[in-house]
């Protein structure tokens, strides 16, 4: 892979080991790994032009269910609590396949990219007519982003007592085999590895206590994480407490669902004593601001999660119940509903950016992403500062108080992904047409 020199940046916010912060600097990447950062760097290889603009690492966002981008703003689902949006949008996604789920992939990576991110997680937990977690992957190697799928499943529907229709649950020996398949076949343990997987029971409300434990078990047994919907809302409270007998924490853990390679979306609800053993245990949360407020579910009680020491990163969740995919406006919510909560000092934009980099990269399992350092990967997002959004800004680098939220230039592992603001690597203006064809068959 050829060498190049991201020349003349206004700022570098590194989000490296010290937080340093450098101005008028360059970045000098080889092999898609970042080789030096300073001033006055030179190359033999091409040069990205970096002056007026902010440069970061990649963001990376930690939960997403990337099929749901076919069904964003659905009436009926626009303003329901979580179980009711649910049991409303279950029916649509049952008449999903293949397709749907790749050019939804397709659509919803684009829309990643675009806002600046270039390491995003997925939680894909249902498998219409021959959809398969493959499906998701092929979009992401197409895109160009690096990629972290999650082997979902749900097996208790609404015959047992589970809230999915029974035509959306698998057998839970089918699960296994499936997940020890798409571990054999695609997740790669090296540095710098664009694909890992890991295994994601959907959420404690539809499958068994079995499949939980026997995921766990697996998933060590693979050298793979482990990721669940956990604490989200106070029905799911409520629900934790009639069935089990014990708040989310203490089903999590009697599970062998804590640890660093164990990371729950959401997370609303978490009392005192969860956020402690989180902590403890090193557990990971994937805090989704915008969809908590769009479901209605709650703040998540973030400044007390990173002051107990909680690995905490960003995750847009669903564009059902989002209804974006801008992992840099995320950011900004999380900081502004902190402030809510807490007050105006509750959490500064460079804290929240901290969160959206390093923070994500690190609940994910990847020191080697998710900060800008010599031997770090060249994943690293250019931002315009010349524009609209900045102009009258005192300081630029604080991104998420004046913006812009799209990103000017993308690198992944030192390729190009987004090039003044358009995406590179697929014809997007013809993957949206294929989308949207796709919302208007299914909403027939």
């Amino acid at each position: 892979m050829a060498e190049f020199l991201i020349k003349s940046a206004q700022t570098i916010l590194t989000m490296d080991d010290a937080r340093r912060e450098v101005a008028q600097a360059d970045i000098l990447v080889r092999d898609g790994v970042i080789v030096e950062i300073g001033a006055g760097l030179g190359t033999s290889g091409e040069t990205v032009d970096a002056s007026g603009c902010v440069v970061t690492p990649g963001l990376v966002n930690t939960h997403h269910h990337l099929y749901q981008t076919l069904t964003r703003a659905v009436p009926g689902g626009q303003d329901a609590l979580l179980f009711g949006w649910l049991q409303t949008l279950y029916p649509i996604w049952a008449r999903f396949g293949p397709e749907e789920m790749f050019t939804s992939a397709q659509v919803g990576l684009a829309e990643l990219a675009l806002s600046g991110c270039t390491l995003t997680s997925d939680h894909l937990y249902l498998f219409p007519n021959g959809a398969r977690l493959d499906d998701t992957i092929a979009a992401a190697q197409e895109i160009g982003l690096r990629f972290h799928p999650t082997r979902g499943a749900m097996s208790i529907g609404e015959s047992d007592g589970g809230l999915p229709p029974d035509s959306l649950v698998e057998r839970e020996a089918a699960i296994l085999e499936d997940c020890i398949r798409v571990a054999d076949a695609f997740h790669d343990p090296s540095e710098g590895a664009m694909v890992r997987v890991g295994f994601a029971p959907c959420s404690p409300f539809s499958v068994s206590r079995d499949l939980m434990r026997d995921a766990a078990l697996l998933a060590r047994d693979k050298g793979v994480m482990l990721h669940t919907h956990l604490a989200e809302n106070d029905e799911d409270i409520a629900y934790s407490e009639a069935n089990f007998g014990c708040r989310p924490g203490q089903y999590a853990e009697e599970l062998g669902w804590t640890g660093p390679d164990v990371w729950h979306a959401h997370c609303v609800k978490l009392d005192t004593a969860e956020i402690d053993l989180f902590a403890r245990s090193r557990t990971g949360v994937a805090h989704c601001p915008c969809s908590n407020c769009r479901l209605g579910s709650g703040i998540a009680p973030v400044r007390a999660m990173r002051d107990a020491g909680v690995p905490v990163g960003l995750g847009v969740d669903g564009s059902a119940s989002n209804d974006a995919g801008n992992i840099m406006l995320e950011a900004r919510q999380a900081m502004l509903l902190q402030r809510v909560a807490r007050g105006a000092d509750a959490m500064s934009a460079r804290e929240a950016l901290e969160i959206a980099t390093r923070g994500g990269a690190d609940v994910l399992g990847r020191p080697d992403c998710g900060r800008l350092a010599p031997g770090k990967r060249a994943d690293i997002a250019i931002w315009d500062v010349s524009g609209i959004e900045s102009a009258g800004s005192w300081d630029p680098a604080a991104l998420l108080l004046a913006g812009p939220t799209r990103v000017r230039h993308l690198f992944v592992e030192g390729r190009q992904i987004v090039r003044d603001g358009h995406v590179t690597t697929i014809d997007l203006p013809r993957v949206i047409e294929r989308q949207n064809a796709l919302a208007r068959a299914l909403a027939g």
